[in-house]
């Protein structure tokens, strides 16, 4: 393998705060100093322009249709997606068919990720068994196995003495449970958030405080036993307001929103646009920019494609029957960077900040860590269009839209997986 130099490139590495325009030099799939600035013998040279070179984007919630629904996302067709889109580390959730509920899962998932070469796996472990919110799952022997953190994925867990119990168990290993945040009864059938535009459109609808409901009662429970205890995909602006308070009082609480909350509102449903369906809904604008506000504030420590791949069967459905859900892994990047935050800050929510919540080894430009990195250009801009994009599930709720953030190539371990004309053959 030979050495690769970018030159000519604005380093970013948030999670050292580094932004200048510089030279780095990969060795082996490495990271390396450049001691004299002189450039190693038959390296590769690359020539960034003065294109952004990032850590290869860490994307802390992806469902795959791998196990048991391929024909939705697989593997392989989920990581042409993700380097496309510049990630090169993807959580995925354990809400598969069969569930992440035992060992062998796990560790199955952590070599499919290996061996497309592209992307590194870290598999959610199931909290309960068949993500069903029953019977506590193996929890000890998933996280033996590498099992990054506890969910049962887009089901909440309902009962409270059970998340109480979970909790408990989970502290004693020092780990994460991750909380889908809605009340399962307000929610039961709904698939719009109450508010005019649904009654409007005749949809069955779940209240905004489904959400704040369902966090209240769990920030008691993480505060009554001292778990580390994390919400996905955070929505609204009484969700937020209580986790901004339970954060200043010491809870051990984090929490990640996804795109389309700081992107979109319940508008965006259109005439019935089945790809705006998603879980939870799309709120009304004040919750939009009350999410705006918490990226800024530092309340949301993470943001989240929530990759959840669908076909064309479960989209050509009445808007209340559809599947939820909306692919992510390509626009995470440019959708993020139109958030309106200073640049550092936009990468490091998207790279350092979920590599440290899952305590993964990835995100950073420091010297000797794999050579994961995202050349992009911060000002190229590209439009989304379904049908058109790489891997397997098309069904995404930014059809149409104009970003700015084009990726021009992804490297893993040191080997170009990605280039903006397509995949690239692994070069060394």
């Amino acid at each position: 393998m030979s050495d690769i130099v970018f030159e000519n490139v604005r380093l970013i590495d948030p999670a050292s705060g580094r932004d200048e325009t510089g030279r780095l030099v990969v060795r082996q799939g490495k990271i390396v100093a450049c001691e004299d600035g002189s450039v190693p013998e038959g390296a590769w040279i690359i020539d960034g322009a003065g294109a952004v070179l990032c850590p290869g984007l860490v994307d802390m919630r992806v469902a795959l249709g791998e196990p048991g629904s391929e024909y939705r996302e697989s593997v392989s067709s989920g990581a042409r997606a993700a380097v496309a889109g510049g990630i090169t580390t993807m959580a995925v959730l354990p809400n598969t068919s069969p569930p992440i509920d035992n060992p062998a899962l796990v560790h199955l998932l952590r070599v499919r990720g290996e061996e497309t070469g592209m992307v590194s796996i870290h598999p959610y472990g199931a909290l309960t068994r068949g993500c069903e919110g029953g019977e506590m799952a193996e929890l000890g022997l998933l996280r033996n196995a590498g099992a990054v953190a506890f969910t049962d994925g887009t089901r909440a867990i309902s009962d409270a003495k059970q998340m109480r119990n979970l909790l408990s168990y989970s502290r004693f290993l020092d780990a994460i449970v991750v909380q889908h945040p809605e009340d399962p009864s307000l929610a039961k059938g709904a698939c719009a958030t109450a508010g005019a535009r649904a009654v409007r459109m005749g949809l069955p609808q779940v209240p905004a405080e489904a959400e704040a409901i369902m966090i209240a009662r769990d920030l008691r429970l993480a505060a009554m036993t001292g778990a580390r205890l994390h919400f996905a995909h955070v929505s609204t602006a009484e969700g937020l307001d209580l986790i901004r308070t339970a954060k200043s009082r010491g809870v051990r609480v984090t929490c990640d929103t996804a795109p389309p909350y700081f992107a979109m509102t319940e508008d965006d449903i259109g005439d019935f646009r089945t790809y705006a369906k998603l879980s939870p809904p799309l709120r009304n604008d004040a919750d939009r920019q009350a999410v705006c506000a918490a990226l800024a504030d530092g309340t949301i420590d993470a943001v989240a494609s929530d990759h959840a791949p669908a076909d064309a069967d479960d989209k050509r459905l009445p808007f209340a029957q559809a599947r939820a859900g909306g692919t992510g892994l390509v626009t995470l990047l440019g959708v993020t960077l139109g958030a309106g935050l200073p640049l550092v800050d936009a990468l490091r929510l998207v790279t350092s900040a979920p590599a440290a919540l899952l305590g993964l080894d990835a995100g950073t430009l420091a010297i000797g860590s794999d050579a994961d990195l995202c050349l992009f250009d911060p000002e190229g801009s590209w439009t989304v269009v379904a049908g058109e994009l790489p891997g397997r599930a098309q069904n995404t709720p930014f059809d149409g839209r104009n970003l700015k953030g084009r990726v021009l190539r992804t490297f893993k371990r040191g080997m170009e997986v990605f280039t903006a004309d397509g995949l690239a053959e692994a070069r060394s």
